[in-house]
C-alpha cells in the first residue's frame, strides 16, 4: 500500500519530514505548480514518482508572477480536486502555502537574465519571471529536491529556471517534460477551463497551424513562415496572435535564416475568445 500523501500549510512540517528523509539518503523529486491541475501535471508527478524516492508537490498561485492582477482573480482555483489527483498519481507530500507563509515579508530580489527573461513573455509580461525566479528560488531553498519537474509548454520558463539555477548555486537536475495534449492538439492548460464551448472548438487551430508550418518550413524562410503562421491563426474568428516568435533554442533570441541556430524553437501566444484566454504554444524545427 502506498502511504497515505500528507498536505503541509506551514513551510517548516515539510522541511522536517524532508530532514529525516534526507538523513536515510532518499531522494527527493519537486514539481512546481500554481494549482487547478490536469493531466499535464499528472505527467510531471509520474515521472518525478518514477525517478525518485519521495515526490514533492508545490500548489501554490503565485502573486509576484502575475503582471496583470485579472488574470490573477481569475486564475482557477481548485485545491481539493488537485490533492485527490495528486493522491492517483502517487504524490508523496503537498505543500500548499498561504501567500503570506511563503512570502513573510515582500520578496524584493530582483532576478534578470537576459535575453531568455527579457525577450517574448519577458517583454509581454514585465515582471512575469522575476516572480517566478522569486518562488521556484523558495521553493528550492525550502525543499532542496535533487530534481524538479517543468513542463515544456513553458517552454521559455524553462530556460529562465535552467539561468537561475546557476545563479543561485542550488544543485538540482531540471527534468523537462513533453507537452501533453487533447485528441484534438490543444496543449493542456490550466487556463482552457475558462474557455466557453465556443472557443474550446477553435482553440485547437492554433496547433494545428503550428503543425503544419514545419513542413512548410522546409521550402520557405524563416520570415515566410512566421507570417503563415499568424495569417493562418489570425484567419480564424475569434483568434488573434499576440506574438510569434521563431528562435534560437538555447539563446531564445530570434533567427533570421534556419542554419542560424541548431536548434530551431517556434514559441506563441495567442488570444481566444471575447474576454480573451491567453494561451501559449510552440513546436521544433529542424
Amino acid at each position: 500500500m502506498h502511504p497515505v500523501m500528507k498536505v503541509f500549510e506551514k513551510i517548516v512540517d515539510l522541511q522536517n519530514v524532508l530532514f529525516d528523509a534526507r538523513k536515510q539518503g532518499k531522494t527527493i523529486g519537486l514539481v512546481p505548480t500554481m494549482g487547478a491541475l490536469h493531466e499535464g501535471h499528472a505527467s510531471l508527478v509520474k515521472r518525478s514518482v518514477s525517478e525518485n524516492d519521495i515526490t514533492v508537490v508545490s500548489v501554490f498561485l503565485n502573486p509576484t508572477q502575475f503582471n496583470d492582477q485579472g488574470d490573477l482573480d481569475r486564475y482557477p482555483r481548485t485545491l481539493d480536486a488537485d490533492c485527490a489527483l495528486l493522491e492517483s498519481v502517487g504524490a508523496d507530500y503537498v505543500l500548499a502555502p498561504s501567500v503570506k507563509e511563503m512570502y513573510p515579508t515582500p520578496d524584493t530580489r530582483q532576478f534578470e537574465f537576459p535575453p531568455v527573461s527579457t525577450v517574448m513573455e519577458g517583454a509581454k509580461r514585465p515582471g512575469h519571471f522575476n516572480g517566478v525566479c522569486q518562488v521556484v528560488s523558495r521553493l528550492f531553498y525550502i525543499v532542496r529536491p535533487d530534481r524538479a519537474y517543468f513542463g515544456e509548454k513553458d517552454w521559455q520558463q524553462i530556460a529562465v529556471v535552467k539561468q537561475l539555477v546557476k545563479y543561485i548555486g542550488v544543485k538540482v537536475q531540471i527534468v523537462e517534460c513533453a507537452i501533453v495534449r487533447d485528441a484534438d492538439g490543444l496543449a493542456k492548460s490550466s487556463r482552457n477551463t475558462l474557455l466557453a464551448p465556443d472557443e474550446r472548438a477553435i482553440a485547437p487551430r492554433i496547433y494545428q497551424a503550428l503543425k503544419e508550418s514545419v513542413d512548410y518550413a522546409k521550402t520557405h524562410t524563416v520570415s515566410e513562415t512566421h507570417d503563415h503562421v499568424v495569417d493562418e491563426i489570425n484567419a480564424v474568428d475569434g483568434l488573434e496572435v499576440e506574438y510569434f516568435e521563431i528562435v534560437d533554442g538555447d539563446t531564445l533570441l530570434s533567427i533570421k535564416n534556419w542554419e542560424d541556430a541548431a536548434y530551431v524553437v517556434g514559441c506563441i501566444t495567442v488570444y481566444c475568445g471575447k474576454t480573451p484566454i491567453r494561451l501559449i504554444d510552440h513546436i521544433r524545427y529542424n
